[in-house]
């Protein structure tokens, strides 16, 4: 598998979570849809460290070869919190409004203009 294939993999990848993020209604929907986005960031920067030996200065040390899995490792982390966040807001959502839908749960206040 080449890099080229790898990246529109991950394009793929990415724009598949970003139409759900934009078009579900659905806050889990939603959730899911930007954790899709994360993995395909993630993808690209693990593709990039295996096709570019030595990292992206050219040096050869452990520390810069890896660095692609490295942040793959923080984007992991970083998304498993922003999935426990998440989840709170959905449960907290459903308990003051008993839905988890977004358009029934926004409510717009008109202004009186005189």
């Amino acid at each position: 598998m080449t890099l080229s294939n790898i990246i529109l993999l991950s394009w793929i990848i990415f724009f598949i979570g970003l139409y759900g993020s934009l078009t579900k209604k659905s806050a889990v929907l939603v959730v899911i849809s930007l954790e899709l986005m994360f993995n395909a960031v993630a993808l690209n920067f693990v593709s990039f460290s295996r096709f570019a030996p030595g990292g992206l200065m050219g040096l050869t040390d452990v520390t810069n070869v890896l660095s692609g899995q490295i942040m793959a490792i923080f984007i992991i982390a970083i998304g498993a919190a922003e999935a426990a966040l998440a989840l709170s807001i959905v449960i907290a959502m459903y308990r003051e409004k008993n839905t988890i839908e977004f358009s029934e749960t926004i409510e717009i206040k008109e202004k009186n203009v005189d």
